[in-house]
């Protein structure tokens, strides 16, 4: 039998949900804010924390405002957590959470972590790079339903919502989102994909089945069909071009790009100043991608030795490297390059690290400093993997000089950081 309680709350979870305590117990409330009072329905307990679902707002924040989307909420569309907190808030908060984490699960007592690089209005400021709050994704995936209806994850993972159109999608994808039309029994998702700087778009229809769809299409975007990890070209070519930093890069159907162009932007300025990259030197850049930091790295002057897994990535890397010389590329997983790097007696300059959303790792991190770079700029997508990854760091001893978070996914509760260490 569910009960309800009242509970004052005062803190920020990593996962978005504001947090209080009532009869000793942690509680956590997703749609709330921290110096809310709030009624609360518990629908999980444990011994020492229970989740809440929120009743009423009975002393709301300043920070509170009305969220402009249809689908935000409990039970609706899990994208978004935070559309009801004032943006300026939600930067604070962000940086709030790289601080916990750092301390929590990075061991660091007072990690140096500056404010969170985000605006609310998108505005070129004098400071540095800005981003959107809204209307920034230059990528999106749906599902589709039994009814062919495109839905994306509601909240808790129960299931798919319908939508008609998503906020936080840049303009030309939103654009392709309405004109599309596709009957297709077999299509299981469809992805959307834009060069916000180049105005490149590109559809991919994802598939388990063999048969081909046919087509009747009047979209200015190319078309391709995805079925496993096959990529299929149906009109044009399967990938978009994007320019970023005055650099133009390819980005195929199955490579990683940063889904928040101007994001990419920021994180390339924030690696370049950690980095610091001089004429000659080498810099080993882990999980480079299709070369968004490798190149600007090495258009500094310095040698870089990029480390990538993914076929269409490393495609990608070596049309967007060119002819460029200082750059070179060792195709595979990381943790089996860096013995090799080892034995070759590399020692670089600096280590540029982007791993996966989850975070390096032990083994990553240990192969990393056996290169006994005297610099590793770290780049987290998110705040919990950066705490575990940096006690990984201090184990092999560096310390932090300074995290930088970066807001690439405003409105949800998702931090990005980029932080330099030093042996």
């Amino acid at each position: 039998m569910s009960r309800t309680i009242q509970v004052t709350l005062d803190a920020i979870a990593h996962g978005g949900e504001a947090i209080g305590r009532h009869e000793g117990r942690v509680v956590f409330v997703p749609y709330a804010l921290p110096g809310e009072t709030v009624t609360a329905e518990i629908v999980e307990e444990r011994e020492r924390w229970a989740r809440g679902r929120l009743i009423e707002v009975l002393m709301p924040s300043p920070d509170r405002v009305a969220p402009p989307c249809a689908y935000f909420g409990p039970g609706l569309c899990g994208g978004c957590q935070w559309q009801h907190i004032r943006y300026e808030r939600q930067a604070e908060l962000k940086r709030e959470i790289v601080l916990d984490q750092l301390r929590r699960l990075g061991r660091i007592d007072r990690p140096n972590v500056a404010d969170t690089i985000a605006l609310a209005d998108g505005d070129e400021g004098d400071e540095g790079p800005w981003l959107l709050d809204y209307g920034y994704l230059n990528t999106i995936r749906f599902t589709v339903d039994a009814e062919g209806r495109l839905t994306l994850p509601r909240e808790g993972h129960a299931g798919f919502l319908p939508v008609d159109a998503c906020l936080l999608v840049h303009e030309r994808l939103d654009e392709l989102h309405a004109a599309l039309e596709v009957a297709w029994p077999e299509m299981t998702a469809l992805s959307l994909r834009c060069g916000i700087n180049t105005g490149d778009a590109l559809v991919v229809l994802e598939t388990e089945g063999e048969d081909q769809p046919e087509l009747e299409v009047d979209l200015p975007a190319a078309l391709a069909v995805q079925t496993g990890r096959t990529v299929a070209p149906l009109i044009g070519d399967p990938w978009v071009f994007e320019e970023v930093g005055g650099r133009r890069y390819r980005v195929s159907a199955r490579s990683f790009f940063p889904p928040n162009t101007a994001g990419a932007g920021a994180l390339a300025d924030v690696v370049l100043a950690y980095a610091d990259p001089q004429p000659e030197e080498v810099i080993v850049d882990a999980y480079c991608g299709v070369g968004l930091f490798s190149l600007a790295l090495a258009d500094a002057g310095s040698h870089v030795i990029g480390l990538e897994s993914s076929p269409a990535a490393c495609e990608d890397f070596a049309i967007n490297a060119g002819d460029r010389e200082n750059v070179e590329l060792h195709e595979g997983p990381v943790e089996e390059i860096l013995p090799a790097l080892q034995e070759a007696g590399l020692h670089p300059n600096t280590v540029v690290l982007d791993p996966p959303h989850t975070g390096a790792g032990p083994d990553v991190v240990a192969g990393l400093a056996a290169l006994q770079p005297q610099r590793i700029v770290l780049v987290s997508g998110d705040a919990a993997a950066l705490g575990r990854d940096a006690a990984h760091l201090v184990q092999a001893g560096y310390h932090l000089v300074e995290a930088q978070p970066v807001d690439l996914f405003p409105q949800t509760s998702r931090v990005d950081a980029v932080s330099l260490w030093e042996r």
